[in-house]
């Protein structure tokens, strides 16, 4: 078995804070304090206790949890910005952080000025920063802009100049938080695509982020910080899941066929049922479901998810992707769904997870994990996790 090339170890660390209370707001009472009591009234805030996890060569790795959890706190601990109250921190290799960027850039300098003094700082030569400019304007979005203070640029503006400027550092182990939700959707159309080439390459990353499409679309493992310490750890589906049962524990309820509720039932599902068309990739899945509102409820959001006999997730989609607008629910209202399918999957058992969440994305209304299940048999049966229908079309020359 070969042995595990770990680039970032985390051993039991843990992160206080020590907020006093005593005002301090005069020379005289600074110095009062400096050689006064030292029974004086203190805070001591547990950032992050006891976090232990390894990060593998190439791995992209997630970060999730709520606001206030210590998720920044442990970025800014392995980007040694913050040192660890107890504990050890071990990394490997050049590493660059996507932290708080734009945080070296002074607003008096022009956009161009600033993208030659922070090149500087992240170690390139003029000539090198010369070559490269034309491409982190053109990535940023702001050529009509470089030659204006970035006093006057939007927080947005900024963000997006940092981002592309940062890009360019080479780096073994990237640090990223949350660096995607600025700029519209053509810029963050070219953020994703810059991760995409960073898993391509093999690149690790630790990504911290409240977007859990994201983290499964990118992350190979996650970890979950909840109240400060580690809750869970697993594959980026898993603690996905385990995110969104955090905003609803208090409704958690688990039915029988090892089917798994939760949510806070405003809308609830009555029913789902799936039926499965011909055997021949044409066919189509077609997804039935009831629901009932059980308090008026605005633009609730409908959709599925599809899983295979390993848990892993196939194919999926709801109602806001859609673009399908539910709009309000009156309570005591029933509404049934309908989605048609396109069967590309191969032969197999697979689960249905249907959801109703509220406008926001992330509140739960009725997350039911393995509602039912269903069976697709086709007759031309690929080694792939999907068989779509394809056409074949051959002509030879004489």
């Amino acid at each position: 078995m070969a042995k595990k090339d770990i680039v970032i170890s985390v051993k039991h660390v843990s992160k206080n804070f020590v907020l006093p209370h005593e005002r301090v707001d005069t020379i005289k009472s600074t110095f009062v304090q400096m050689f006064g009591s030292s029974n004086r009234e203190v805070e001591v805030q547990h950032a992050l206790k006891d976090i232990s996890f390894e990060i593998e060569r190439g791995e992209f790795f997630g970060i999730v949890g709520r606001n206030g959890s210590g998720k920044s706190t442990l970025l800014k601990i392995l980007a040694g910005i913050y040192q660890p109250s107890s504990g050890n921190l071990r990394t490997s290799g050049k590493l660059v952080p996507f932290i708080e960027l734009g945080v070296g850039f002074n607003g008096e300098l022009t956009g161009r000025e600033n993208v030659y003094l922070n090149g500087a700082l992240l170690g390139f030569s003029k000539k090198r920063i010369d070559e490269m400019y034309d491409d982190i304007v053109e990535f940023a979005e702001l050529g009509q802009f470089m030659d204006q203070r970035l006093k006057n640029y939007s927080s947005g503006m900024q963000v997006r100049l940092a981002f592309s400027l940062a890009t360019r550092a080479q780096a073994d182990i990237l640090l990223v938080d949350e660096v995607l939700a600025v700029g519209d959707a053509d810029f963050q159309r070219k953020c994703f695509d810059y991760f995409r080439k960073l898993k391509k390459s093999h690149t690790t990353v630790v990504f911290v982020s409240h977007d859990m499409n994201a983290v499964r679309e990118y992350c190979d493992r996650a970890i979950l910080i909840e109240e400060n310490v580690l809750k869970s750890a697993g594959t980026a589906d898993e603690i996905a899941m385990e995110y969104a049962k955090l905003f609803n524990r208090q409704s958690k309820a688990v039915s029988g066929d090892g089917a798994t509720r939760w949510g806070d039932n405003q809308v609830k599902y009555d029913d789902v049922s799936v039926e499965v068309g011909d055997k021949t990739a044409e066919g189509t899945i077609t997804i039935r479901a009831t629901a009932t509102a059980q308090e008026r409820i605005d633009d609730p959001i409908f959709g599925f998810a599809i899983r295979n006999s390993a848990g892993l997730h196939m194919l999926g989609t709801n109602s806001k992707i859609k673009r399908h607008d539910i709009g309000i629910l009156e309570k005591g209202q029933r509404i049934e769904m309908e989605w048609s399918v396109a069967n590309i999957l191969n032969d197999g058992t697979y689960t249905l997870d249907p959801a109703i969440v509220h406008s926001d994305g992330i509140t739960v209304c009725d997350w039911w994990e393995g509602a039912t299940s269903f069976a697709v048999f086709k007759e031309d049966r690929t080694p792939y996790s999907v068989s779509p229908f394809v056409t074949i079309t051959t002509k030879k020359n004489k």
